[in-house]
């Protein structure tokens, strides 16, 4: 503000009030107003905020709307239940062992363990493509399921693709994984006519992807080097009324697997290669 004020007669006050009220006028019609700053020849120009990339909706990821079943080999919790675990169920063919403790490496890494860790990978890698994955146990029950209540578990979700996850227990120096497809069975309550199909396009699948993503071979004792293998002896198989296989990820018998076995980092491409297969399968 100024410091001197000049007094201005009153007959002079409303014409220089008009004048003034005129230049500003002009000035606001001519210009407006800059900030202070822009005397001093800063920009003031404003750069139009970017709104963040949002993230895609769950329906618009691969996987959408398609429902995986994840079936962990062996409750942790088996060896616990013996008697429960060695009571017959029916398999459709005949009558078999509700389920077993599964295998371990020489030194004690176990099966059951091995194939939760996998499992929580591949529900992981499959959830973020928009699947909707479902465990048939995650060692949150004492035992089982039995082999014919893991069938239904996947028959009931009406499931597009179930894998079970495995580690084999076979002699030194056999090597490698192989994937298990369900035989042509009708007898009983098994009737794989409509999966065996489908059911072997998955395991081929899972097959090439997991070769690539882990480096490992195919088996060497089962398969004939093809890395497949029909049976028709597995209840999770006969009685299953969705596409459904099996992988035996290594031989944890055999020292060179089991070491891939042991390795966080090994499970972790094993879980993407079953996962890659299982996408590619779905997506056609």
């Amino acid at each position: 503000m100024p410091t001197n004020v000049t007094t201005v007669p009153y007959d002079r006050i409303r014409p220089l009030a008009a004048a003034a009220a005129l230049a500003a006028c002009l000035a606001g019609c001519a210009q407006a107003p800059q900030p202070a700053d822009s005397a001093k020849g800063q920009s003031t120009a404003t750069t139009p905020r970017t709104k963040p990339t949002a993230a895609p909706p769950a329906s618009a990821l691969p996987l959408a709307g398609k429902t995986v079943v994840v079936d962990p080999g062996h409750n942790p919790g088996n060896f616990r239940h013996t008697r429960e675990i060695n009571a017959l169920v029916d398999i459709g063919t005949d009558r078999k062992e509700c389920d077993t403790t599964g295998t371990a490496t020489d030194d004690g890494y176990r099966e059951a363990d091995f194939t939760l860790d996998v499992s929580h990978r591949l529900r992981t890698l499959l959830e973020e493509q928009g699947a909707t994955v479902r465990f048939t146990q995650d060692g949150d029950r004492p035992y089982g399921p039995c082999v014919d209540e893991r069938a239904r578990i996947g028959n009931r979700a009406a499931a597009d693709a179930v894998v079970s996850v495995h580690a084999d227990g076979s002699g030194a120096g056999n090597r490698g994984f192989h994937v298990i497809l369900p035989a042509l069975v009708k007898d009983g309550a098994a009737d794989t006519a409509k999966i065996t199909g489908p059911s072997r396009e998955l395991g081929e699948h899972i097959a090439g992807s997991f070769a690539d993503a882990t480096g490992s071979p195919r088996s060497n004792y089962v398969g004939d080097g093809t890395g497949l293998d029909v049976r028709g002896d597995l209840g999770g198989l006969n009685l299953s009324t969705v596409p459904k296989v099996f992988i035996e990820c290594g031989n944890m018998r055999d020292a060179k697997d089991a070491a891939r076995l042991k390795s966080p980092q090994w499970r972790q491409k094993a879980a993407s290669g079953i996962a890659d297969g299982i996408t590619t399968y779905l997506l056609g």
